[in-house]
């Protein structure tokens, strides 16, 4: 089921690049894994999928000890969930990208880590592209201020900027918002925005990177 679910995912992705002209392959399909078995995610590795994105550090630390070296390998590891600066030391460790940058503070701490292992750590900030308190994130307002603060960390790469629109809503005002925030700020800049419900949005708003779990397990 795993499999035939990836393909109707890349499907979709075909279909909707394909209405406004956009490379497909410049899509990257961040894999959700949040509660899956190690062999759930074994499985979808084992029909193409690279990118593995988790949403807590616990569970990121079991796959990742569980994989074989070599499996591990052949991945990109994203981190997608809320951040703690806690545990800033093993997402260093295990993440290529850090998607939910979300405070200075969670910045500088990452960037101490990662100068501790010699590492410069890619991320993205997250942006609050809508009002919900329960979410985290910076302002749009707050993200110029937010990036002059972290150009003199020297083991920090900002990539981009990721957001999350709100359910029940139609996500593209929100993912039309983030698109201009990094016009405006940095063109070369990516964009990780869209899940199960709405990266065909995402996508002709020109984002980057999509993350998807329930389209990819549950169908």
């Amino acid at each position: 089921m795993i499999t035939e679910n990836i393909q109707r995912v890349r499907g979709r992705i075909d279909v909707v690049c394909s209405k406004i002209k956009r490379d497909p392959g410049k899509i990257t399909l961040v894999c959700v894994v949040k509660g899956r078995s190690l062999a759930e995610v074994q499985e979808a590795i084992g029909s193409g999928i690279k990118d593995i994105g988790e949403n807590r550090m616990q569970e990121a630390l079991l796959k990742y000890n569980d994989m074989s070296q070599a499996t591990r390998g052949t991945l990109k590891w994203h981190m997608i969930g809320h951040l703690q600066s806690n545990k800033a030391k093993d997402a260093v460790r295990i993440f290529d990208l850090i998607h939910s940058v979300d405070s200075v503070n969670l910045a500088q701490e990452i960037n101490k880590q990662a100068a501790k292992i010699n590492k410069t750590q890619e991320v993205l900030l997250e942006v609050k592209t809508s009002p919900e308190s329960t979410k985290s994130g910076f302002s749009p307002e707050a993200i110029p201020d937010a990036r002059a603060k972290m150009l003199g960390l020297g083991n920090i790469k900002v990539r981009g900027l990721m957001t999350i629109a709100p359910l029940g809503e139609s996500a593209q005002p929100y993912f039309a918002r983030l698109r201009k925030l990094r016009d405006d700020l940095n063109p070369e800049w990516l964009l990780s925005m869209g899940m199960s419900d709405d990266f065909e949005v995402a996508i002709e708003e020109g984002t980057d990177i999509i993350r998807v779990g329930r389209a990819i397990f549950e169908g």
